[in-house]
């Protein structure tokens, strides 16, 4: 099968800011990803995606993240923590709804493993984020394993990330086409320093009519090759910010509102039964388990007034690259038949190519 095509081989950049070298998270020093993919039989297409969101000891050096949800009819763990403490320290993992009690325990017994002194005194909370790949998977089966969590875990490494029917997004829809992971990054030059910011996304949403690619309504010519058979949810997406800025956990909330931005430019209208969580992270700061003398001293970029370009830039980032995100994971999926004998189509990269010129 020939390598499937990205946005910007199909001649559309979005914004002005400049991608990392790879397009990708994985641009964001430090950040690695991983998928194990499931796909036996009719029933089963699933799968989960890994994200560490830093190369030192995810334990003991916890970094800031935040939170923010367009419609929260779905799950991310550890949210509780994150709204109330504003820091996290374990990797990420994205899967379909019900495998998020599977996954979690799984991630938890491969730290356990990977750091056995740390975790007899503190017991890590996952944080596993989910969308219901229902359509193309049958959620009875409880398909994923713990070796396929720890295998996502131990694979996961810099470089290109893998894109489309893969890892969580194995059975994801989105525009009633094939959906699944995409990614994106941008590269932010501001007074305070130049700094990289990267999105990965779990596509699983959208009406057809309102797929709008780099502002053009194609959905509405591109109204044949809908889903086959079964009726398709309404759907979620979740979106994953990485940045190597140094921002604080509210800042990162604010951070993270952004992407649902970037998520309308694509046409989510982020329906009354869907589930558009966001989470945004910096590993631009460590903060270690045992802080010297009980005291914690924070270099953060400033916020309001004077001081708005580098988060005004790092705001612009994440929007323009939540959306080609999207639409990346549109271009990556492939046809895929799965439970029932529903079938899922990619959308036809000629027919948008002409959409586009």
């Amino acid at each position: 099968m020939p390598e499937r095509e990205r946005l910007r081989d199909l001649g559309v950049a979005i914004g002005d800011l400049p991608t990392g070298p790879l397009n990708a998270i994985t641009d964001v020093p430090g950040v690695r990803v991983g998928h194990a993919t499931r796909i036996e039989g009719e029933n089963i297409r699933t799968g989960v995606t890994a994200i560490w969101t830093h190369d030192g000891h995810p334990l003991e050096e916890r970094i800031y993240a935040g939170i923010a949800a367009l419609n929260g009819y779905g799950e991310i763990t550890c949210r509780s923590v994150i709204d109330e403490c504003g820091f996290m320290n374990t990797p990420i993992a994205l899967t379909g709804t019900g495998s998020v009690g599977s996954v979690m325990h799984s991630v938890a017994r491969y730290l356990a493993r990977a750091y056995p002194d740390f975790a007899r005194n503190e017991i890590a909370i996952p944080v596993v984020a989910e969308c219901d790949d229902g359509f193309l998977h049958d959620h009875l089966t409880f398909a994923v394993r713990e070796e396929d969590v720890w295998a996502a875990l131990d694979n996961a490494a810099t470089g290109p990330v893998a894109e489309g029917c893969v890892g969580g997004g194995t059975g994801m829809m989105l525009f009633s086409f094939k959906g699944g992971i995409g990614t994106s990054s941008r590269v932010v030059v501001t007074p305070a320093g130049t700094f990289t910011l990267g999105v990965l996304v779990q596509t699983n949403f959208g009406q057809r009519s309102r797929l709008t690619v780099a502002g053009r309504p194609t959905g509405l010519s591109l109204t044949d090759l809908m889903p086959e058979r079964g009726a398709v949810p309404e759907g979620s997406c979740i979106v994953i910010v990485a940045t190597d800025a140094p921002l604080h956990a509210h800042t990162l909330k604010r951070l993270a509102k952004r992407a649902g931005l970037g998520l309308a430019r694509t046409g989510s209208t982020a329906g009354d039964g869907s589930g558009e969580i966001m989470l945004a992270f910096s590993n631009g700061i460590r903060v270690p388990t045992n802080v010297p003398a009980n005291r914690l001293a924070l270099e953060i970029l400033p916020e309001g007034g004077y001081h708005s370009a580098a988060l005004n830039a790092l705001f612009a980032a994440t929007v323009d690259a939540t959306e080609e995100a999207v639409l990346n994971a549109l271009l990556a999926a492939t046809t895929t038949r799965g439970r029932d004998g529903n079938v899922a189509h990619a959308v036809p990269h000629d027919r948008l190519r002409e959409l586009l010129a």
